[in-house]
């Protein structure tokens, strides 16, 4: 099999985290923490890509996938590849391009749509960002990344902490032992972010 940056055997992708606002709780309850939303794969489709580069040489990844995906346009995973390259190397348009080229022939993937989602957060559309998760959940309602990270941006970006409170207590229901990035339960979260809003009215 061909070597790329993304291991496509594997069940879930390495968590990519990147900075996001601080939400600073009263008389320092839990200051300084932060909270990321981040990428979700679940087992794509085999890689037909004929990509000889070493892992680290992404100029040569990102050449034999555009060039793959422009002599096989109907290949969907040579789009979420180059959708992930993309995504890795910070190019928040383009990855979004690839990744809905990926959606137009397979519109139900929902680690796509989440991905794309985290994109759109980056790129500072929030709201399209939640669309991307919605849909996400949409496909696939036991989609967990998809609900935290939803629950991140209403939280932070769209200042709408009744909804995104909700969103996580929605993840409890699938999985009451869902975990955050950085290893605080989300159930404490929930309990932690209701405080804060009553001690805030």
């Amino acid at each position: 099999m061909a070597k790329t940056s993304h291991n496509l055997n594997s069940m879930v992708k390495k968590s990519t985290l990147y900075g996001v606002a601080i939400l600073c709780f009263a008389a320092g309850f839990l200051g300084g923490v932060v909270f990321s939303i981040y990428k979700s794969s679940g087992p794509p489709a085999q890689s037909q890509v004929p990509v000889q580069a070493e892992v680290g040489d992404r100029s040569r990844e990102l050449e034999a996938l555009t060039k793959e995906t422009a002599q096989n346009p109907t290949n969907v995973a040579a789009w979420i590849e180059l959708g992930n390259l993309y995504f890795d190397g910070g190019q928040f348009d383009k990855s979004i391009w690839a990744y809905k080229k990926s959606l137009d022939i397979d519109p139900n993937n929902a680690n796509v749509l989440t991905d794309m989602g985290v994109m759109y957060r980056r790129s500072e559309k929030p709201q399209e960002a939640i669309n991307a998760f919605d849909e996400a959940i949409r496909v696939d309602p036991k989609h967990e990344i998809a609900r935290f990270n939803k629950g991140i941006v209403l939280l932070h970006d769209l200042n709408d902490p009744d909804n995104g409170i909700k969103a996580w207590e929605d993840l409890l229901k699938i999985n009451p032992l869902a975990m955050a990035p950085n290893g605080k339960s989300v159930d404490e979260l929930v309990v932690i972010y209701k405080k804060n809003l009553k001690n805030a009215k």
